[in-house]
């Protein structure tokens, strides 16, 4: 990994992100920055007032409408593409500068590691993965929205590197799932003092999504996997 020079003084201050994480940062950067124009009144008129919740109403991923696919047998493009719209739509400022948060942390990690459409297999893939598991809980009846199942996912691959180096060291490889332990345990612990719906299974399903996809798009994913499975 590059490590910036302290003695040249025209390096950037930050190192660089992959360009597959603005790719996944910007449109996120882009809604929340027109939702704070419109509700402060410098865009969009009276009627911005009301973007988020209208960004809710066509991007967020509502279970009954799958079910209602499953039933029909009919699969609307518009509503499929729910599926990888969900992430980038959030319930507040917070909410969403802390997913940004964690997509430009982790992604940079596994954007250093993984090719580009291997980072995009995995944060969209995991957002599915996580919205499929949601609908299929018969008590999951709000809209998902946010970009948490689709960032487990990165820690699923940021675990997945983890593991793959401590079986390279024979180390305890267990030592690989502390960061997925520690947050599912503070997301619970929010969960029961403050209330919460089942949006944490699609997180959970979403880090197992990411954890699995790794060992696929992973450089070396394939061969590893095949190595392993001579073995056993």
């Amino acid at each position: 990994m590059h490590r910036p020079d302290p003695n040249d003084f025209h390096a950037a201050p930050l190192n660089p992100l992959p360009w597959v994480v603005w790719l996944l940062a910007l449109p996120l950067i882009a809604i929340e920055a027109a939702i704070a124009l419109g509700q402060s009144g410098l865009a969009g008129g009276a009627g911005a007032i009301g973007w988020r919740q209208m960004a809710y109403q066509r991007f967020a991923f509502v279970p009954d409408y799958l079910r209602a696919m499953w039933d029909s047998g009919i699969y609307p493009p518009e509503l499929l593409a729910r599926f990888v719209t969900y992430p980038f739509i959030h319930g507040s400022f917070t909410h969403a500068l802390m997913v940004l948060v964690f997509v430009l942390a982790l992604g940079k990690m596994v954007g250093e590691l993984f090719r580009a459409p291997a980072v995009l297999a995995v944060f969209f893939g995991s957002g599915i993965a996580g919205a499929l598991a949601y609908a299929a809980l018969p008590v999951a009846v709000p809209p998902l929205y946010g970009g948490y199942p689709a960032v487990f996912g990165l820690v699923g691959a940021f675990t997945y590197v983890l593991w793959a180096r401590l079986g390279v060291l024979n180390a305890n490889r267990a030592r690989a799932f502390t960061l997925i332990g520690l947050l599912m345990g503070i997301r619970l612990l929010f969960g029961v003092l403050f209330g919460g719906n089942w949006d944490w299974v699609a997180e959970l399903v979403g880090f197992a999504a990411g954890f699995g996809l790794s060992a696929l798009v992973a450089p070396g994913g394939v061969a590893r996997l095949m190595l392993l499975m001579r073995r056993r």
